[in-house]
């Protein structure tokens, strides 16, 4: 007898299921089953549809689903996940349905109209990693979709699936929800968007309209000067310099911005050169209806230009709030050096770690700059802040062997500082979180407070003053101090770092589901920051998620190769170097 000819084809298969569904019928059967119903009903069916995608089969809690299309099949998991999640927002947490969904494209067979094979065992085992909320795809379906969906892709390494003879390399997908109701409850943009009642300021960087590579330097001293002032009239909440000064494309408008920080009034202006003289124009807006509340125009001698931040700042508060009018401006002359070739410097050393992120290289490219300036300007007190704190970090973090050396002249250099220019947030922020990372947190708390005094907006010295309290063991005190801080600057490029201390905090605290939300958010924001993947292998390793904490794990080490164990003890402790050891060995 001739035998049967097995039909097979080439198809994307995506498994669904429902997380923690039989606890959730366990609870309440009949409202789990009715919401599954309307959910299917209004969300999933009509996604399918629209992808053109098949169901294969259906079980009490989930789907197999065959694509012509990967891309058809990624996209129609990522509109079912951003429904769910927009879905949720008013639902109890114990209550959520949440799907995890795991995807392939392979060879399957077709029995009926039934698929079997590799292809399909693949897409469940991947569906079975999968977060809540989230979607792995394998290495086979990452090629065919990247650059064609909107979204971001975590490399998870090779993994060992169950009844899976080879390991199979997956990704997680990582994309943003839909609309802003579901930036409520989504972790990565919880923290932007949200209009914050009252007096919500950002101040812009002012616009060059020259040539003259000098008034740059001037455009943007006389911004953050405003924003210094502003800082010390009670009644604002002022977002940070570090992420209003990331919309520096002065064609994006203005309502944009307030809807990306989350404020209400926004400060522009711009600086041009005429010869001996400098003009500056300046204007107050209610941004999201475009409203100019306030506009002025000042003129003055390259010479005196510092004296403009009075009138400007005096304009902004007399139409913001007339009870304001009474308040004493402390004007502040924020040290700034004689040399402008140290400033250049100063801002080159935050430009080899916003492009080089964490790691020896950058840090010593950024110190190098750092110590340049301070050659050519002895007494540039923020350069010599900011050396001191990056001696720390780097020691803390496992990226340099601490020693006493090192720590010695950091301290001394964080002390020299503060010496040099009390009287500056920015000095103070970065000196006082050097010695708390130095292990002086009783001084560095001390240091930090009074930054934060002088200026409520620097949202570096709020989260560093968090790290303090917590370091002195007032856990709760810290986490609320930190999360203010992050609220306070929600476009910083340094998110990512105090995220990943955010979320040790959190896992200090025994938090440990938000402190693996923070881990995650953290790799998001820097996929070449090592430290987060690490935070994430121990949380996971925590809830007992060994597989995860195994990819998680990979995925810092492919990020940093010469990571050891030790580097894992300074940086989070020698208790998560211990929940890991069982996890190192298995990579």
């Amino acid at each position: 007898m001739a035998e049967a000819r097995v039909e097979r084809r080439l198809a994307a298969v995506l498994a669904a299921d429902v997380a923690g569904y039989s606890r959730l019928m366990g609870a309440d059967e009949e409202g789990t089953l009715a919401a599954l119903m309307t959910y299917r009903r209004e969300l999933i069916d009509p996604k399918i549809a629209e992808h053109r995608g098949r169901v294969v089969k259906t079980t009490g809690d989930g789907y197999l689903i065959e694509f012509a299309s990967v891309v058809d099949a990624t996209r129609c998991a990522m509109d079912v996940q951003r429904g769910m999640s927009e879905r949720n927002v008013s639902v109890p947490r114990d209550k959520r349905l949440e799907f995890r969904i795991g995807i392939n494209v392979g060879d399957v067979i077709i029995e009926d109209d039934d698929i079997f094979g590799d292809g399909v065992n693949i897409a469940a085992r991947l569906e079975g990693i999968a977060e809540p909320g989230g979607i792995v795809i394998s290495a086979s379906a990452h090629d065919a979709v990247i650059n064609r969906v909107s979204a971001e892709f975590r490399d998870l390494g090779g993994l060992s699936l169950k009844n899976i003879e080879r390991p199979v390399r997956a990704f997680q997908v990582l994309f943003d929800p839909a609309n802003a109701a579901s930036a409520v409850q989504d972790p990565v943009r919880r923290q932007l968007g949200a209009p914050i009642e009252g007096l919500s300021i950002a101040v812009r960087p002012f616009m060059v309209l020259s040539d003259d590579r000098g008034l740059e330097f001037l455009a943007n001293g006389l911004a953050e000067d405003v924003i210094a002032l502003l800082a010390r009239v009670p009644g604002f909440f002022l977002i940070s310099r570090a992420s209003s000064f990331a919309f520096d494309d002065p064609k994006t408008p203005t309502s944009v911005i307030a809807q990306k920080l989350g404020v209400r009034y926004v400060v522009e202006g711009s600086v041009r050169g005429t010869g001996d003289q400098v003009r500056v124009s300046t204007q107050l807006a209610e941004a999201e209806i475009g409203r100019i509340l306030w506009s002025g125009k000042f003129e003055a001698a390259r010479a005196k230009t510092v004296e403009l931040q009075d009138d400007i700042a005096r304009g902004i508060i007399i139409e913001l709030e007339p009870a304001l009018t009474q308040a004493q401006i402390a004007v502040i002359r924020r040290q700034r050096p004689e040399n402008v070739d140290a400033w250049g410097c100063y801002h080159q050393a935050a430009g080899a770690l916003g492009g080089g992120g964490w790691n020896e290289r950058a840090v010593s490219e950024a110190q190098s700059f750092l110590r340049r300036a301070l050659e050519l300007d002895h007494n540039f007190a923020l350069a010599r802040a900011q050396l001191a704190l990056l001696s720390g970090l780097a020691q803390s973090t496992g990226l340099v062997e601490p020693s006493a050396e090192r720590a010695q002249e950091a301290l001394l250099g964080a002390e020299m500082a503060i010496a040099a220019d009390a009287g500056s947030s920015e000095v103070l922020g970065y000196a006082g979180c050097a010695l708390s990372d130095l292990g002086h947190t009783e001084r560095g708390a001390e240091i930090l407070r009074q930054a934060v005094e002088i200026d409520p907006s620097n949202a570096q010295a709020e989260v560093a003053l968090g790290a303090a309290l917590a370091m002195r063991g007032d856990l709760d005190a810290g986490i609320v101090h930190m999360r203010h801080g992050i609220k306070l600057s929600p476009r910083d490029r340094r998110l990512a770092f105090w995220g990943w201390v955010l979320g040790s905090l959190l896992l200090q605290a025994k938090r440990t589901g938000e402190a693996l939300d923070e881990a995650r958010i953290a790799a998001r924001r820097d996929p070449r920051f090592h430290l987060p993947p690490i935070l994430e292998a121990v949380a996971q390793a925590t809830l007992g998620q060994t597989e995860l904490a195994q990819a998680a794990l990979k995925a810092a080490k492919r990020i940093r190769p010469e990571l050891t164990r030790q580097e894992i003890e300074r940086s989070h402790g020698r208790h998560a170097a211990r929940i890991l050891s069982d996890v190192w060995d298995a990579n």
